[in-house]
């Protein structure tokens, strides 16, 4: 590998660069001083702007370091710091980085972390020559992981009591991305890339009422017309709950169209698998004579795809 620090990385909307004493004061007004920022973080809330100009000196006289990676979050809109990300680990020998993150909450679901994000792991690939950057995050914060899974990571595991932060002994959710995803991931996206990425912007698990929550999983099909249609689950306390493949095939009837070419759904873990034996059994009914060419994707990190006919090889009628 080839370390070259802090340097800076310019998108789109941001501009990353190494931390100068100045950026305390708007580190503390901005994110640090937020517990609800700071809630599943390793390091406690700021109190005063001292702790942030104590913090950020630390960091300004590490920065000769060449192993050293710590980026502030520059938002060019306002010309001030909105968070930081930075490379809590470097492993020479795995050639592997494990990256932490954070922005202030004024800035949270405008996709600004994931564009910093991407950004670093293009920088560790194409730069330093790492051969995987990896993250995790605490089950009970899924946007920190629907952040992973956009920039292309995958699922390895939960390391349960694997980790401490400010609410205590905690579980880990861990994603990676190797470089050689990184690069098919450069090369262009396919359809699967699509149908997964439509599914995801509509996945939020949330609660409607004490009876209703919606959201967990999402899935996205595509029609013989090339047309994608998305859809999330609805559980209830009764039996009147759907499946998101089909909450997204009564999406795709409601527009007019009823050939399936494929489907994918994401769990609230972000891993992919196959419709239950409801959501099978509607497509079959919907397409008696071709149902079995319908594509499943059954794994999205390894691209593993089976057929419905593989999953149903004989129905009932």
């Amino acid at each position: 590998m080839n370390h070259k620090g802090t340097k800076t990385i310019e998108t789109k909307r941001l501009i990353l660069r190494p931390f100068r004493e100045s950026d305390a004061e708007p580190m503390f007004r901005n994110w640090a001083s937020n517990p609800e920022v700071t809630k599943f973080l390793t390091w406690p809330t700021h109190e005063t702007v001292e702790s942030s100009k104590g913090i950020v000196g630390l960091w300004v006289n590490e920065y000769e370091i060449p192993k050293n990676y710590q980026w502030v979050i520059e938002l060019k809109e306002i010309r001030e710091p909105i968070g930081s990300i930075s490379a809590v680990k470097t492993n020479d020998e795995t050639e592997s980085a494990t990256v932490g993150y954070c922005i202030g909450r004024d800035w949270w679901g405008r996709g600004i972390t994931a564009e910093a994000l991407e950004a670093v792991i293009a920088f560790f690939f194409d730069e330093v020559g790492m051969n995987c950057v990896n993250a995790c995050h605490d089950p009970r914060n899924p946007n920190s992981g629907k952040v992973m899974r956009k920039c292309g990571m995958t699922y390895e595991g939960t390391w349960r009591a694997g980790g401490v932060n400010n609410q205590g002994v905690c579980d880990e959710v861990w994603y990676s991305i190797l470089k050689s995803e990184y690069e098919k991931k450069k090369r262009g996206h396919d359809v699967w890339d699509e149908l997964y990425e439509k599914a995801l912007a509509v996945q939020r698990e949330r609660q409607i009422s004490d009876y209703v929550e919606a959201g967990g999983v999402a899935a996205a099909i595509l029609t013989g017309a090339g047309n994608v249609y998305t859809g999330v689950c609805v559980d209830t306390c009764s039996t009147l709950g759907v499946c998101a493949e089909r909450n997204a095939i009564f999406n795709m009837l409601t527009n007019g169209e009823h050939e399936i070419k494929k489907v994918l759904a994401i769990m609230p873990d972000g891993r992919t698998g196959a419709p239950c034996g409801a959501c099978r059994e509607l497509m079959v009914q919907l397409m008696p004579e071709t149902y079995k060419d319908i594509e499943v994707m059954l794994d999205y990190g390894q691209r593993k795809i089976a057929r419905l006919g593989e999953l149903t090889p004989e129905w009932w009628i």
